[in-house]
């Protein structure tokens, strides 16, 4: 049963608009709200009793992980709470004290223009029969619900057998005309993404999405399934588009570079980059995006190592709904979402950003 203490922390999240709640030892507990961190109160943790709140929501199935390297992931759900919450946890040990982070779901997924993420966009994402797709960017970026309401729009408009492997399972997909949908979480339903991307090639699926593409064997198997006719959805950590393809080729060792250049080259349909950035509005943040999608120019240069037209095609590729996120950039200025300030941040040329834009 939960800890009480954790309980009366975690309740107030929805009303505080607060998205994450760290619970580290020598430190009060902290929530994150629009991107600043806010203490709940003055009262520090001991590594004590950060351990008790801890260990009083830890799945039965990770309870053995948990007592050998205290470092595990998955959700939790208040059923009791009004209306119910869900929670993403990840424990993590430093200096033989465990801490934990807890994100917060919405009960409801969000849909693409709620996120500020285009709807074109969107539709020309999921209206790609086959191919990879790759969602990019830092820790806290978004991804995750960028892909839930990819997958829900794929859910919605029906006839797709989709399978997900998530580590672990946040958002719950209810079923929805006449779309298929199975949900699987790594160390409790498969041991790990390979395994659980082996398993659903097994099982007649137009679309899988692979929470996190971590390792080599998992890269190879989602692109040759992008290659062979499936729709795969998967995360990598870099920030940008143009690295997340140089990522999935420095996976593997240098003599099979050539081979997954050519192979990515076939099977690449969209490469999005997404960063969450300080807003001018209320305090939230907005998102900021690039597009690169695998057109003529894209397969080329990743065909032939050349990376560095990435950019230039990236630039050139409007019309196949790609755009740079200094483009984005602009659009968010002239919006007034966001500072000439935040744009020079985060541009890759801060110099466009340097004095008056015109519009």
């Amino acid at each position: 049963m939960i800890d009480d203490r954790l309980k009366d922390l975690l309740e107030p999240m929805a009303r505080i608009e607060a998205s994450d709640l760290h619970l580290i030892p020598g430190h009060s507990p902290t929530y994150r709200i629009h991107g600043g961190l806010a203490a709940a109160g003055d009262a520090v943790l001991s590594a004590e009793e950060t351990l008790q709140m801890i260990e009083s929501i830890v799945p039965k199935h990770l309870e053995d992980a948990m007592s050998k390297r205290r470092d595990c992931d998955f959700a939790i759900q208040l059923a009791d709470a009004n209306p119910p919450m869900r929670f993403r946890v990840n424990v993590a040990t430093s200096r033989n004290a465990s801490g934990a982070c807890f994100r917060a779901i919405p009960n409801a997924i969000p849909t693409l223009p709620e996120l500020g993420f285009s709807g074109d966009l969107g539709a020309r994402i999921i209206n790609q029969r086959d191919g990879l797709i790759l969602i990019t960017g830092i820790t806290g970026s978004g991804k995750t619900t960028t892909l839930a309401s990819l997958i829900q729009m794929l859910n919605t408009a029906g006839g797709r057998r989709i399978i997900t492997i998530e580590e672990p399972i946040e958002y719950i997909y209810e079923p929805l005309g006449s779309s298929i949908i199975t949900q699987r979480e790594v160390g409790m339903d498969v041991p790990s993404f390979y395994e659980g991307l082996r398993s659903g090639l097994r099982q007649d699926p137009d679309v899988l999405l692979v929470g996190e593409i971590r390792d080599r064997e998992t890269a190879q198997l989602a692109v040759s399934a992008a290659e062979t006719g499936h729709l795969i959805f998967a995360t990598m950590h870099t920030r940008d588009a143009k690295s997340a393809i140089t990522r999935i080729i420095d996976i593997f060792p240098s003599d099979r570079h050539e081979e997954i250049r050519a192979q990515l080259a076939m099977s690449l349909r969209f490469a999005i980059a997404q960063y969450l950035l300080p807003s001018t509005i209320g305090g939230r943040r907005v998102l900021a995006l690039e597009s690169m999608y695998g057109n003529f120019g894209v397969r080329n240069a990743v065909r032939q190592g050349r990376f560095e037209m990435l950019d230039t095609a990236i630039q050139g590729g409007r019309a196949d709904g790609m755009f740079s996120l200094d483009t984005d950039l602009h659009r968010l200025v002239a919006d007034n979402r966001i500072t000439i300030e935040t744009a020079r941040a985060y541009a890759q040329d801060p110099s466009e950003f340097g004095g008056q834009m015109k519009y």
